[in-house]
């Protein structure tokens, strides 16, 4: 049986985890919250560059060709995850999906270059059989977002000058609810074909019809660039919001254990330190009987 100050000591431990837990989910809400605008406003500046290639497409020479059609060959997925912990199912979840994505495609084993962004989403992914070939940190604040896209370009470009790879699929989490989220997909490269044509096809928001002077080459080519960015971007930012969705989930569920835990310490702390009470009260009344008896 515990003694009185042994429950003390546990009573203060469950304190002092209860307060950093509060913390974390303070600071898991409040980042949420940043993310949250940060897709928000790349969702305004995503419009701005669809309605961009919306305008050149319309206008397209004849003889000029959007996009290419899907290549065969090796594929190049980037699966994001995190690089803390306590943050719930998140890698597990959004690894099995990115391994089921793979295999829908039909793309070997052999023909898989698979970089991750968070040490334990890479090393989950390596647990299932996968070789990663890079692994990038996760940013820590929304200030790390743009160098770590502008990394990740750097690597696909790589990837493209040094081994061919043209298809490039990202798997990240993305987030539903205020501490809910689901494993989304998105085919990065080479732009879809079909989605152009959907693009071409939309009428014109405003009576004024659309014009540009440039060529449209060199016009589509910094619209598509500009909407890779953004693509990856809001790859990361609604990865970040998601783990921190699921951390605050994770710690909320550990706030209530802690919380029944100390209802339990306290319970048993106020039953020892009455039966110990008790027991000096008894002890008191049997000396005094007993002195009594002697006289």
């Amino acid at each position: 049986m515990d003694t009185l100050e042994s429950l003390k000591r546990k009573i203060r431990s469950a304190d002092e985890l209860q307060s950093v837990v509060r913390t974390m989910k303070a600071l898991a809400a409040v980042s949420i919250r940043q993310y949250e605008k940060a897709v928000e406003s790349l969702a305004h500046f995503n419009r701005t560059v669809l309605l961009g290639l919306r305008a050149a497409l319309k206008n397209r020479p004849r003889d000029a060709a959007a996009a290419r059609p899907a290549p065969e060959g090796k594929l190049g997925a980037i699966v994001f995850g995190s690089d803390q912990g306590m943050c719930g199912q998140l890698n597990e979840q959004i690894v099995s999906h990115a391994i089921a994505g793979m295999d829908e495609l039909g793309v070997g084993p052999d023909q898989r270059v698979v970089l991750a962004v968070g040490e334990r989403a890479g090393a989950r992914i390596e647990d299932s059989g996968v070789p990663v070939v890079d692994t990038l940190a996760v940013p820590s604040s929304l200030a790390g977002v743009t160098p770590s896209v502008q990394e990740l370009v750097l690597k696909i470009q790589e990837w493209n000058a040094a081994q061919g790879i043209e298809r490039v699929v990202l798997y990240y989490s993305e987030q539903v609810g205020a501490a809910s989220y689901q494993p989304a997909t998105l085919h990065l490269l080479p732009v879809d074909r079909e989605w152009l044509a959907r693009l071409e096809e939309e009428p014109w928001p405003t009576h004024v019809l659309p014009a540009f002077t440039m060529g449209f080459d060199g016009l589509f080519s910094a619209l598509i660039r500009q909407y890779l960015f953004v693509s990856l971007y809001r790859a990361f930012a609604e990865s970040l919001a998601s783990e921190n969705a699921s951390r605050l989930a994770a710690m909320q569920s550990a706030e209530r254990n802690i919380s029944e835990r100390l209802g339990q310490l306290h319970a048993q702390f106020n039953q020892q330190r009455q039966t110990s009470i008790t027991e000096e009260l008894l002890d008191i009344v049997s000396g005094f009987e007993a002195l009594q008896g002697a006289d």
